[in-house]
C-alpha cells in the first residue's frame, strides 16, 4: 500500500470523524431499539413457532417482522464495522486514499460515503469481478 498521506486538512479530518462518529450514535441507537423490541415479543414470535389455533398469517408475520429484524442488525453492524475502519484511516493518516490504487477518493464520494474505501474505478471494477 502505497504510503501516501491523506489528502484532506487537519480541519476536514475532525469534521469527517465528527460525521462518522454521530452515524455510528445513531447506528448504535438503533440497534439497541431493535433490540428492546425483540425483548418485547414473545420468544414464539422470534422462533417463528406457533400454536396450532394461530393464523397462518399471523405465523408468517411474526417469521417476516423477525427477519426483517436480523436483517437490519446485519446491516447495521456491517456499516459500524465501516465507520470503525475508517476512523482507524483517520487516525493512520490514509483516510481519504483507495485502498486498492493509493489515489485520493473523490470528495463527491466520500461525501456520500463517509467510510468509502474505494475509488469509484477500483469500486466499479470490483463489482464488475465480483
Amino acid at each position: 500500500m502505497p504510503t501516501k498521506k491523506s489528502p484532506y486538512t487537519k480541519k476536514e479530518l475532525t469534521e469527517q470523524r465528527k460525521r462518522l462518529e454521530d452515524e455510528r450514535a445513531v447506528l448504535q441507537r438503533q440497534a439497541e431499539e431493535i433490540e428492546e423490541s425483540s425483548f418485547r415479543n414473545p420468544q414464539s414470535e422470534l422462533t417463528g413457532e406457533v400454536a396450532f389455533d394461530e393464523e397462518y398469517a399471523d405465523a408468517g408475520t411474526a417469521t417476516f417482522e423477525r427477519e426483517r429484524e436480523l436483517s437490519l442488525s446485519n446491516n447495521i453492524k456491517d456499516l459500524t464495522e465501516k465507520i470503525d475502519h475508517a476512523l482507524e484511516r483517520i487516525d493512520h493518516g490514509t483516510y481519504g486514499l483507495c485502498e486498492r490504487c493509493g489515489r485520493p477518493i473523490e470528495k463527491a464520494r466520500i461525501k456520500a460515503l463517509p467510510y468509502a474505501t474505494l475509488c469509484i474505478k477500483d469500486k466499479q471494477a470490483e463489482e464488475r469481478a465480483g
